[in-house]
This record gives structure tokens, C-alpha cells and sequence, in this order.
């Protein structure tokens, strides 16, 4: 084991233990927000229109002198289900699409991929639009538009791990004792590939956070008046020079939040993977 290759790691374990810090205060405060902050600051006050932060309002009011904390943290609880909800659609899909594809092969395989293929040739976030823009704007739209979106790089995962680990001898051995295709596959192929799968899960899902963010932007998302990052960061555009705090602490947020879920899924892509410097 090399000094530097020991040094990479552990700086990485680092920023891993600061991102999932980072991440549980975020979720701590988004959960917690009832208990500190009244449920009066998320009315509509007009003569507290655009106050700068201050000691009653630590982030500021908005044009309709919403407070702007109140908002956040009640904007990243919708923002956080939709990731979350988007992913595990995505990794519902992609799972079962990608063990299919890489177990059963053929003609089987080949269709599945060439649809991932089809998914890829369209970036993601036109993709997104062009699904939202027929749909009605909402919740359950957005997640299931975002986790449709986001199938096809699980499945290719997926399937590759399946297509290596079926050749292995302890799941010949499996086979050769008279295992069926459920057993094989949920007992002996799934176990060993299930690794990459929370390592992509928990980087897509900080891309699904800023995605389910920019289309909220875009006006395709969550609608007002429920809070979102996003549309929050919209409305503050055209008061940048004389109310900054409109958008950077929306944008603060939802940075700090994408970046700490980075951080831990590249902390565990590093302690999943078996290979060594």
C-alpha cells in the first residue's frame, strides 16, 4: 500500500464523515423546523415585504414577507421526497430491468439495452422537460418523470454485475445442486452485486435533487405557493442587486445538500470497491 494511495483514502473518508455530517443536520433541520419556527412566518405579511436578514429573520423575507428559513426548510422536505421517491423508482426499475437483461440475455437483453440506449441519445434534463411539459404539474408527476429518467444507467449497471457474477463457480455450483432462477438470482447474483447499486443510488440522487431544482426554475415543477429551491431561486433573479438573500440562501442549500450527498456516495463507491493503490 503506497503512502499517497493511504493519503487519497483517507482524505476521502474524510469528506465522506463531512458530507453525511453536513447531510444529517440538513435532514435534522428539515424535520425539526415546526419545533423552532412558528408557523406564522410562512404567511404572506406584505409590510415585512424584502426585510434583510436579521435577528427574527436569519435568512430574510421575500416579496410576500415569507420567511425565507421557513421556506428553505419546508421547501428541501418536498425537494428531499421527490429525490428520494425519483431514485427509488429509478432503482426499481433499473433492477429489475438489468437483472432481466443480464440473466436472461438474447433478444431479451438486446431490447433493453437498446431502449437505455434511446434514453441516453436525449440529454437528461431536455428529456425531463419534454416529459413534464405534457403532464400536469405536481408532485407525483415529477418524481415519476425524474425516475423514469433515471432507469437506464442502473439497468447498465445492473447487468453488467449480473452477466459477471452468473459465470461464477459458487453459482454454477448453485445451479448444478438444482437452485431455481429465484433463488440464483436473489440468493446468490443479487447479494454480490448489490455494492454499485448503493453507490449509484446515492450519487443520483443529489443529480435528482438538481434536476427536480432546475425544473422547478424552468416553471415545470413544484407550483406555487409551496416552497421549492428552485422556484425560490427563480424569484429571487430579478431582485439579485437589491436582495441577494432572495437566492443565495435557496442556492446555498440546495449546493450544500447535492455536494454532501456526493461526498458520501463517493465515500462509499471507495470503501465498496475492492480494489487497493
Amino acid at each position: 500500500m503506497s503512502r499517497g494511495g493511504a493519503t487519497k483514502r483517507f482524505i476521502k473518508r474524510k469528506a465522506a464523515v463531512f458530507g453525511l455530517v453536513t447531510f444529517l443536520v440538513i435532514l435534522a433541520m428539515t424535520f425539526a423546523a415546526d419545533l423552532f419556527l412558528p408557523a406564522k412566518d410562512g404567511e404572506m405579511n406584505l409590510s415585512m415585504s424584502l426585510r434583510p436578514p436579521s435577528i427574527d429573520h436569519p435568512f430574510g423575507t421575500d416579496t410576500f414577507g415569507r420567511d425565507i428559513l421557513y421556506r428553505i426548510l419546508h421547501g428541501a422536505r418536498i425537494s428531499l421526497s421527490i429525490g428520494f421517491l425519483a431514485r427509488t423508482l429509478s432503482l426499481v426499475l433499473g433492477l429489475g430491468l438489468g437483472i432481466l437483461s443480464g440473466y436472461v440475455g438474447g433478444k431479451v437483453d438486446s431490447v433493453i439495452m437498446r431502449l437505455a440506449d434511446i434514453t441516453f441519445a436525449f440529454p437528461t434534463l431536455l428529456l425531463l422537460i419534454a416529459i413534464t411539459a405534457v403532464l400536469t404539474p405536481g408532485i407525483v408527476p415529477l418524481f415519476v418523470a425524474l425516475g423514469v429518467v433515471g432507469w437506464a444507467a442502473m439497468a447498465r449497471i445492473v447487468r453488467g454485475m449480473v452477466m459477471s457474477v452468473k459465470t461464477k463457480e459458487f453459482v454454477q455450483a448453485a445451479r448444478a445442486s438444482g437452485a431455481g432462477h429465484f433463488s440464483l438470482i436473489f440468493r446468490h447474483i443479487l447479494p454480490e452485486s448489490i455494492s454499485p447499486v448503493i453507490v449509484v443510488y446515492t450519487l443520483g440522487l443529489g443529480m435528482t435533487i438538481m434536476a427536480e431544482a432546475s425544473l422547478s426554475f424552468l416553471g415545470l415543477g413544484i407550483q406555487a405557493p409551496t416552497p421549492s429551491w428552485g422556484k425560490m431561486i427563480s424569484t429571487g433573479i430579478p431582485f439579485l442587486r437589491t436582495a441577494p438573500w432572495l437566492t443565495f440562501f435557496p442556492g446555498l442549500f440546495l449546493t450544500l445538500t447535492v455536494c454532501s450527498l456526493n461526498l458520501i456516495g463517493d465515500g462509499l463507491r471507495d470503501a465498496f470497491d475492492i480494489r487497493r493503490d
